[in-house]
This record gives C-alpha cells, structure tokens and sequence, in this order.
C-alpha cells in the first residue's frame, strides 16, 4: 500500500497536508522534527479547541525558508519549526469563542489576532510564554 502526504494524520481532525499548502508551495517539505511539533501542536491546542468551537480552517501551518520570505514572515518565525499555525474556525460565529480558549490553554506559547483569523503557537521543549495580543494585525 502506497501513502501518500495525504494520508499522513497529524491527529484524530488534523492531516499534515493542511499544514504543508503543497499544491501553491509544491516544495514546501517538512522534516520528522517538524512533523513532531506539529503533531504536538495539533494534539495540545487544536484537538481541544475543535471540541470547544468545531472545526478549525489552517490558513497557513509549516514554512520552509523560502515559502516563510514569499509570505512576508518573520525571520524567526515560529512557522518554519512546525510550532505555529494561522487559523480560523469554521463557523464565524465562534471566532470570539477560540480566542478565549485559546488564550487560556496552559500550551499557548503565543496567541495574535488578525481579522477573523489567529495565529497561535506553541513551544513543545520549553515554557510556553502565554503571550496574547489581541487585535495584533489589523
């Protein structure tokens, strides 16, 4: 049996290649470690917030160094260590609602809002810095 990416499961609700955006960056390949943050990430903060508001669109997950440059991320950028993701949920009703799970999980390494989107992070080897910024991009 041939897997493909995919296939690949990150968790119960999370593929990897929701993280990867593969047909706009076709190079955009992670490593196991990446693989592993991501799948801590997807475990620690994404499963439970879906049980909270329901499903959960990524809007951008890892980066590699080119594809991080190309969307105008930061340097160190969170998004090339496969420890961040822009999010949004799928009902915009319950954007409010993932915020304020989000802001109180004990993961949530770093949590800044954009216009019906969030990008969250999280810090699988260290102390989380519950940094919260709220209406951080306009």
């Amino acid at each position: 049996m041939n897997t493909t990416i995919n296939d690949v499961r990150l968790s119960s609700h999370f593929s990897l290649s929701e993280f990867l955006n593969l047909e706009k960056y076709p190079d955009n390949n992670p490593t196991m470690q990446h693989v592993v943050n991501m799948t801590y990430g997807c475990l620690m903060l994404l499963e439970p917030a879906r049980q909270v508001v329901g499903p959960i669109i990524i809007n951008s997950g890892f980066r590699n160094p080119r594809v991080n440059t190309l969307v105008g991320g930061v340097k160190n950028s969170q998004h090339l260590l496969g420890q961040a993701a822009d999010i949004r949920p799928k009902d915009p009703h319950q954007f409010q609602r993932l915020v304020n799970f989000l802001r109180t999980c004990e993961h949530t390494d770093q949590l800044l809002t954009g216009p019906g989107w969030l990008h969250i992070s999280w810090a699988p080897f260290t102390t989380p810095r519950h940094y919260v910024r709220v209406g951080y991009y306009k």
